[in-house]
């Protein structure tokens, strides 16, 4: 890869993430509070990804309940059909767009957060797992891009960016992820 190239995918997702920033800093904010709390009294985590988001919502599930940066009791957190006895019992029975909902009905509470990560806001299967979120009364996240498509109005919580790269898209989830573990982490860490 060459330089240009490098210094054009650096400058690109520089582009992108600091007017993201400016327009959803208060719904980062709020969406950090509410998770904090939703964890203090005694709430749960759900991440929900399809594709290259099923591994990064896997790794953000271990960070959660591991750590990112800082030793700390574990946060209940956890990635969605990571089990692939599950994913392939309930794609095969009853279709691959229930495999995160069916998770969501058997496990969700009310007051759980759902976390979807999807770049079109279409997939059939996480569109499905926010309804069963909203129906089971779980407090809903999208990230997605541009818009949030049918994720959009499931969503409690939006973070849509900006950008037609699928590439640049998952490289903000993935940053605004991070940046929500480690606020977690200091305010458990800080005791609030």
């Amino acid at each position: 890869m060459s330089e240009d190239k490098i210094s054009s995918a650096v400058a690109q997702q520089q582009a992108l993430l600091d007017p993201f920033f400016l327009a959803h800093k208060a719904v980062l904010a709020g969406w950090a509070a509410h998770l904090t709390a939703t964890f203090q009294n005694g709430g749960r985590l759900f991440l929900v990804g399809s594709g290259p988001f099923a591994a990064i919502a896997g790794m953000l599930g271990q960070q959660f309940l591991h750590r990112q940066t800082l030793e700390r009791p574990p946060l209940p957190a956890m990635a969605l059909s990571t089990d692939t006895s599950c994913l392939t019992a309930v794609g095969n029975d009853r279709g691959f767009d229930r495999v995160f909902s069916r998770q969501v009905e058997a496990l969700g509470r009310a007051g759980d957060v759902a976390v979807a990560l999807t770049t079109s806001g279409r997939s059939p299967n996480v569109v499905r797992a926010l309804r069963s979120a909203r129906t089971k009364g779980l407090i809903t996240i999208g990230l997605t891009g541009r818009g949030g498509g049918a994720v959009a109005p499931l969503a409690d919580y939006l973070l849509d960016v900006a950008s037609g790269s699928t590439a640049r898209i998952q490289e903000a989830h993935l940053f605004i992820l991070h940046l929500l573990a480690g606020r977690l982490e200091e305010a458990q860490a800080s005791g609030g």
